[in-house]
């Protein structure tokens, strides 16, 4: 039965976490709405997309591909900087430079050579829900859209490092990208550094496939960095090149965007994605017929793994513990779910917010900053019960 179609109601009852309403439900013996997915498969890819700039080309996740744990990667949401580089997986070459004792030149059969690790990550653009912030800043206007999950495969960034031989005196590794455009009066390429604690963290990858293809053209190929938990900025698409540096880059991409400048004037770099959950179902402002509703989404963090979702239905301070369920992988987001049983007609105003392992809290509104970045405000949800 799909959610929110037929089954038990009680008039009198705001809400049900899942087994409390399937109890009293059978009791009836009536049925309750369940949702059924397969975690690991991409569900067909959606045909429509939001488009947010065709040049530069930027696009939203269709919202219905939020169904699907795993995103198809013909719905993935797309950011470029600049245009989208075609390199052939055959005559590409990534060169290893800087401080490092053996300098090298590989190619994409050479990465496959030095072992393959997948991993499932959630990727959100940093300026994800931009237009939740008041005033608003600058910048690409980013709805709720620019956020997928993949499964990537590819060779750990620490076997590339550990061949080239970082030196002791090493604090960065910058990460260049084959895409480059005009910035202000010069040409510049998308380079972003990683501390080097961070580039030699196993999680840390050089990614030659995604869902378990090679990569598209528009999503990094024939190489990408894959950043688990970082914002998508530090996830450098086209890879052309890596230098093992021994003083901080202070590039245009690290030290002029991607920066947290708050209202004192305050800068801090952007890393860690911050905890976020948003809703996948019911649809915005489609009609509900007044029976139970499967209420669902995900939730994320950088920070570690989600351990609890709230929601609430209506405004003041009245919060529920929706279930967390599905797969539990380290790097990616968390379905939740929670059934609620409209107590009238009309219009109910939803609202969830996650925290994490670490003690984050989303918080209500999102923290205004410059440039427009980590919006992590609840979400509101408006569902119109007919």
């Amino acid at each position: 039965m799909r959610p929110g179609a037929g089954g038990c109601a009680d008039a009198g009852a705001w809400w049900f976490d899942s087994a409390r309403a399937r109890l009293r439900c059978e009791d009836r013996g009536d049925s309750l709405p369940r949702l059924r997915y397969d975690s690991r498969r991409p569900r067909p890819a959606p045909r429509s997309e939001a488009l947010v700039r065709d040049a530069p080309r930027n696009v939203e996740m269709p919202r219905e591909a939020l169904e699907a744990f795993i995103t198809p990667a013909s719905a993935r949401f797309v950011r470029t900087n600049f245009g989208v580089p075609r390199l052939g997986s055959r005559s590409h070459r990534m060169e290893v430079a800087g401080a490092v004792e053996r300098p090298l030149t590989l190619r994409v059969a050479d990465l496959r050579e030095l072992g393959r690790r997948t991993a499932i990550v959630t990727t959100e653009c940093a300026g994800n829900h931009r237009t939740t912030i008041s005033p608003l800043p600058p910048g690409e206007p980013w709805m709720a859209g620019a956020v997928s999950t993949a499964s990537f495969t590819g060779v750990p960034l620490a076997a590339v490092l550990e061949r080239a031989g970082v030196r002791p005196d090493s604090v960065e590794v910058l990460v260049q990208g084959a895409d480059e455009g005009r910035v202000g009066a010069a040409d510049a390429r998308f380079a972003r550094s990683l501390p080097l604690d961070k580039a030699l963290d196993p999680g840390t990858l050089l990614a030659l496939e995604m869902n378990g293809r090679p990569l598209a053209a528009a999503h990094g190929a024939p190489i990408r960095l894959v950043v688990p938990g970082w914002y998508g900025m530090a996830s450098v698409k086209w890879v052309a090149r890596i230098e093992v540096l021994t003083a901080p880059f202070a590039g245009y991409f690290q030290a002029e965007r991607y920066v947290f400048v708050d209202a004192s004037g305050a800068r801090r770099p952007v890393r860690e994605m911050r905890v976020k959950s948003l809703f996948s179902s019911p649809a915005p402002g489609s009609p509900v017929a007044p029976r139970p509703l499967l209420v669902s989404g995900f939730a994320w963090s950088g920070a570690g793994r989600v351990t609890r979702v709230q929601v609430a239905f209506a405004g003041g301070g009245e919060w529920l513990d929706a279930r967390l369920t599905g797969p539990e992988e380290k790097y990616a987001w968390r379905r939740w779910e929670l059934t609620w049983i409209p107590p009238w007609r009309g219009r109910h105003v939803l609202r969830c917010r996650a925290t994490d392992e670490a003690g984050n809290v989303q918080p209500d509104l999102p923290e205004w900053n410059a440039l427009g970045y980590c919006a992590n405000g609840v979400q509101s949800l408006v569902v119109d019960i007919r």
